[in-house]
């Protein structure tokens, strides 16, 4: 049996993930802002978990409707298939948002749409309370110019948390999921030689290496709708047995990274060994004006500092001029540098071959590519 599921992502990536998710078989594909819409059935449901790189979560779509009125919020609520996903001593706590609606009380309608579950168990399982003792199944929310949307999130935390950047104690300035995007977007294959010599943490280049060798970025983590009885466990089993038999670490992919700090050039491989590539994987302490366009072809990934005091914007000015300097065009390489900077161009010294609109978090970014 199929159902609608929903997969948020950051806003720009909406075509890498609607593709990704048609490559796993999802049908009926829609991409609009900030998420990708599909169906599907468990085993899909599973198969995105284990698998989607850009998504930020999977949720199972119950039902949308219009409301202005929390009488009719209830009694629309109240008529969803609950009791399909939800057994009853399962916890269903509830969350979500409100954006240009007559409902903007988020506190009040969580214990509305509470309360309508509630009324909707006491029919199906016939009783009055509710210990939610079991797994936890998180109802999500939104409600956007007065359409109420109401999902189940079958992730639990959310899908960019692979596992190999655990207790690092480094802050990572780009996300997991934004990372595989540009990647994606960069046209990373199981032969590229993958840079970035500003490596950070290393998320640009085991982002990279994951996509080469087909390693599903879920594979070592839990999900919550895993603990959910509706779903087989011989689900998962199969799924991320599936997933695994297309992993291909023999390939000539080849990740190569330094940074000016040498503790981040140790945390690129301290993270590289987490997420099992750390055969394919280099890093080492070196300033950008080292680099020097020396293999017949290289893709360069690249998230340069945007600085938010007056001195750091500074700083990060005179690094974009000299980025410039030494990503010089060469035939075989290809250059992608993520920046909220609307001076980039200009500082960079050339203009890009392609720009395309990209959101770090809540920061609004360009990508400019040049090949």
């Amino acid at each position: 049996m199929d159902f609608t599921l929903c997969a948020p992502c950051l806003f720009g990536l909406e075509s890498p993930l609607g593709h990704e998710i048609k490559r796993i078989g999802g049908k009926d594909v829609i991409a609009a802002d900030g998420k990708v819409t599909f169906k599907g059935d468990y085993s899909l449901l599973a198969r995105a978990n284990i698998s989607l790189r850009t998504a930020e979560r999977v949720c199972v779509v119950l039902g949308s409707f219009m409301a202005t009125s929390f009488t009719e919020l209830f009694d629309e609520v109240a008529k969803l298939p609950f009791e399909e996903w939800i057994g009853r001593s399962d916890a269903f706590p509830v969350k979500g948002w409100s954006l240009k609606s007559q409902l903007h009380s988020i506190p009040d309608c969580q214990k509305i749409i509470k309360r309508a579950i509630v009324r909707r168990f006491e029919a199906a399982y016939g009783q009055t309370w509710f210990e939610e003792s079991g797994p936890v199944h998180q109802i999500q929310f939104s409600i956007l110019k007065d359409e109420v949307t109401v999902m189940l999130d079958t992730s639990g935390q959310g899908l960019h948390k692979r596992g190999y950047r655990k207790g690092t104690g480094i802050e990572a300035p780009i996300k997991e999921t934004l990372a595989a995007g540009i990647a994606d977007l960069a046209h990373v294959k199981a032969d590229s030689v993958v840079i970035d010599p500003m490596c950070g943490s290393g998320t640009f280049l085991i982002e990279s290496a994951l996509r080469a060798c087909k390693i599903p970025p879920g594979a070592g983590r839990p999900f919550a709708a895993e603990n959910w009885g509706v779903i087989p466990k011989e689900v998962w089993k199969a799924e991320r047995q599936a997933a695994m038999a297309e992993v291909d670490t023999k390939s000539a992919f080849a990740a190569q990274g330094w940074d000016i700090d040498p503790t981040a050039a140790a945390t690129t491989l301290e993270n590289a060994r987490k997420a099992g590539i750390i055969a394919l994987t280099t890093a080492r302490q070196q300033d950008i004006s080292a680099f020097v366009p020396d293999r017949e072809k290289a893709i360069v990934l690249c998230n340069p500092p945007y600085g938010e005091r007056l001195l750091e914007i500074k700083a990060a000015e005179e690094l974009y001029r000299r980025m410039g300097q030494v990503f010089v065009p060469k035939a075989g390489y290809s250059y992608y540098i993520i920046s909220p900077h609307e001076q980039f161009e200009s500082l960079f010294g050339r203009k890009a071959t392609k720009r395309r609109k990209l959101y770090n978090g809540m920061i609004k970014c360009q990508l400019f590519m040049y090949f």
